[in-house]
């Protein structure tokens, strides 16, 4: 594999400037703005497809001058172009208000895509157009040729413009009659083939088909026409609007609150594991290392208790078990000088009110402890029976959510739609079984980009 860096005005002429030197069978790296105001790109091609690009090269015939001159127009127009499209996008104006914190994302995403301020006109291809002109008399024979020259040199722009346009409209053609085909319809909603792609990831994701439909509806109305011409400005549009439906909390590292936090939710979910990760963050990874004290309920499950005291006893952490809720209250109370105390609890089906009623019984057990429950659930768990266990799980005062396993799955539109449902927080993300590195605290941003992206792990 080779890699290739390429620097021009805009990134359509750095593409145009790659498939020159290396063909059509590369691909593009990452693309970004200079400070300079250009644009450069990283594009990726094989041994392969370089050195056949490159026999070609040599085996081909000069071209004719005729031919050079239109390549080196099709770069005018495309620059020109660049140019239209920047200074009609600064006309268009986006709605003050608008339901589901849309209007805000709309507002904000046109200044980060800079399709409202920050999109420089492209320079002209001729620079002597923007000075004064002068008298046709003191225009020397030379420059006066170079004059018709530049007029013949527009012509054949047209020409070639003419015929850009139709190929646009012929693919554009080809594109409706293949969406409408195949593309989602209900309640007179049609999504048009610009959305194409953002949709099939979305919907492929696992997010609710409600919320789905809602998103699309929504932007429909509120996304300028001119911002659909860019796949790119699509998707970072639609991470935008995304990352303002999720809520994600911050940690509360306050020395002067005690935190006693209580892990819940169903049975294999990684309770255990990830009071452990836990523990660890608050006792050794933070800036202070804050003092932390461990209570189980669970005595249930084999192995629970021995793996917890195998953690505790690692990073000398005070643990306790217990087995009612006198015992309990006892143990919050030998630990009242801990900055946190971590509860794990046994693991419960939804379905199972035995164990949940118990649980409740723990978490009024002590009037004076304020404790948050967090709950606990896994990210392959598809979005039914996630909504099914926070409706039964909610009963015991749910704070926060926790999702494990996000190295498990490729599909994270269950976690959006159970957050933007529930409006719940979510404070922490489990991202593997190495303790204790592998937890990340909540961020709208990381979850968007898994959802959108895929998950990669730092």
């Amino acid at each position: 594999m080779k890699l290739f860096t390429y620097n021009a005005e805009t990134s359509a002429l750095a593409i145009t400037q790659a498939k020159k030197e290396l063909g059509d069978e590369f691909s593009i790296i990452s693309q970004k703005k200079l400070a300079n105001g250009n644009y450069e790109i990283s594009v990726a091609i094989s041994e392969e497809d370089f050195n056949k690009n490159k026999d070609n090269q040599e085996n081909k015939q000069p071209l004719a001058k005729t031919n050079n001159i239109a390549q080196r127009l099709e770069l005018i127009a495309q620059r020109e172009l660049e140019r239209k499209r920047s200074l009609q996008n600064t006309q268009n104006s986006l709605p003050e208000e608008v339901s589901l914190q849309l209007s805000d994302a709309v507002r904000q995403i046109s200044q980060i895509t800079g399709v409202a301020t920050k999109m420089p006109p492209a320079k002209s291809p001729y620079p002597q157009e923007d000075k004064p002109k002068p008298n046709q008399e003191e225009i020397p024979a030379k420059e006066h040729k170079k004059s018709k020259e530049y007029q013949q040199h527009l012509g054949e722009l047209k020409i070639i413009q003419n015929e850009i346009n139709r190929l646009n409209d012929k693919i554009k053609l080809i594109q409706n009659m293949f969406w409408e085909e195949r593309g989602p319809k209900k309640e007179g909603l049609i999504i048009p083939h610009e959305f194409a792609e953002i949709y099939r990831i979305t919907k492929t994701s696992g997010m609710s088909k409600e919320h789905l439909e809602k998103i699309m509806q929504l932007t429909l109305e509120l996304m300028p026409i001119k911002m659909r011409e860019n796949s790119v400005l699509i998707k970072r549009y639609f991470r935008e609007v995304l990352r303002k439906m999720v809520y994600a909390r911050a940690e509360n590292l306050s020395s002067n609150a005690k935190n006693i936090m209580m892990l819940v939710g169903p049975t294999g979910v990684g309770k255990t594991t990830t009071l452990a990760k836990l523990a660890a963050r608050y006792s050794r990874l933070l800036n202070k290392n804050y003092k932390v004290g461990i209570i189980t309920l669970d005595t249930y499950r084999i192995g629970a208790v021995d793996q917890l005291m195998f953690y505790a006893k690692k990073m000398k952490l005070s643990i306790d078990t217990v087995v009612d809720t006198e015992e309990f209250i006892n143990a919050l109370d030998s630990l009242k000088y801990c900055d946190y105390i971590l509860i794990d609890t046994v693991g419960s089906s939804q379905h199972d009110r035995a164990k949940l009623e118990s649980l409740k019984s723990f978490v009024n057990a002590d009037s004076n402890a304020k404790i948050d429950v967090s709950l606990v659930m896994s990210a392959t768990t598809k979005y039914e029976d996630l909504k099914d266990i926070y409706h039964t799980f909610s009963t015991l005062g749910i704070d926060t959510l926790i999702f494990t396993k996000l190295d498990e799955t490729n599909s994270y539109g269950n976690i959006f739609s159970l957050s933007y449902e529930t409006k719940k927080p979510i404070s922490y993300f489990s991202v593997g079984q190495e303790v204790p590195n592998d937890l990340n605290v909540a961020s709208s941003d990381f979850l968007i980009d898994c959802l959108l992206d895929g998950f990669i792990k730092a």
